[in-house]
């Protein structure tokens, strides 16, 4: 177990994870930051929870989008969605709890709170995974993509990714060290299988343009179908750096914290800015959608006229 040191000279054999709920760590927590951090979760709850909602109506209609595509971003919108609907309502919950200082009621919160949430986010982190390899497939398989990448199969794996992260994250659960490892490692595969499908995009990408370049012959429909392309890579690439930019900072500090032996109010208080910046992702991904993604973007145009007219 770590040993904890604060300002007040005390110690204890408790991990980090453990004195989320201590007076002897979140007691000289200010009440107006206990509030903030309420008022912040509420605000990201609700509107994680309308957009994502949004985007999941217009993805419901018709659109040119390939429909193993379409069932990857409604994944990814579910999972916003969810996030919103669940472990961030729990984690004002837990902020209310440690401003009460109830803490039987904080350790429930907040241990609620991380088991839906790892659900979530790793499910969000896979299948943003799962786009990538998807965008990937699409630029080398050619005509064969859709007779290879089919929803059926499709929905399998969205299957698998939820099977394995709940189990992993209800095992979590009785003993923190598991999740703690199996999110690590599934963070780090992903990273670099995302990286190494948009590397080998990039560099299908400039290959056609060099092509174009040395004027060897390539029909209209191809360079339609390869600018088509691009910006499809384009508009998920920007999510997937979003993606990258709200997990990061927790990440780190996860690391952090696992390598000290020291935990004081400062580790506490950052640690949780992270975890707002995390849920932040599930707010700010359905705006991106809506600017990257055209086909998205006029199925809530027309969502919307209907819900007003």
């Amino acid at each position: 177990m770590s040993t904890t040191n604060f300002s007040s000279g005390g110690s204890h054999t408790k991990s980090f994870q453990e004195l989320q709920c201590s007076p002897s760590l979140v007691s000289g927590l200010q009440q107006q930051l206990s509030i903030f951090f309420v008022a912040v979760d509420i605000f990201l709850s609700i509107t994680a929870f309308a957009g994502n909602s949004l985007i999941l109506v217009a993805l419901s209609k018709e659109s040119p989008l390939h429909p193993p595509s379409k069932l990857l971003y409604r994944c990814l919108a579910t999972t916003d969605l969810l996030v919103g609907l669940v472990p961030q309502p729990l984690n004002a919950l837990y902020w209310v709890s440690v401003f009460q200082e109830n803490w039987s009621l904080c350790r429930y919160a907040f241990d609620a709170t991380i088991t839906t949430a790892y659900v979530l986010l790793l499910v969000t982190l896979m299948t943003m995974t799962a786009i990538s390899v998807d965008r990937l497939l699409a630029v080398m398989l050619g005509l064969r993509y859709k007779q290879i990448v089919t929803l059926k199969r499709t929905y399998i794996i969205l299957t698998t990714f939820w099977v394995f992260n709940l189990v992993a994250s209800l095992s979590g659960f009785f003993h923190h060290p598991i999740i703690f490892l199996y999110s690590s490692l599934v963070t780090s595969f992903c990273l670099v299988i995302s990286l190494a499908s948009y590397a080998k995009i990039f560099c299908i990408l400039r290959y056609h343009q060099a092509q174009v370049r040395d004027k060897q012959p390539a029909s209209q429909t191809n360079t339609l179908n390869m600018a088509r392309f691009r910006k499809a890579v384009d508009s998920t690439l920007w999510v997937q750096l979003a993606l990258v930019v709200c997990y990061t900072p927790i990440c780190t500090v996860s690391i952090v914290i696992a390598l000290t032996k020291k935990y004081s109010l400062l580790l506490f208080v950052t640690q949780k800015v992270t975890v707002i910046l995390l849920y932040f992702n599930s707010t700010l991904n359905p705006f991106l959608y809506c600017w990257k993604i055209s086909e998205v973007r006029q199925a809530v145009k027309q969502t919307i006229r209907e819900a007003l007219c």
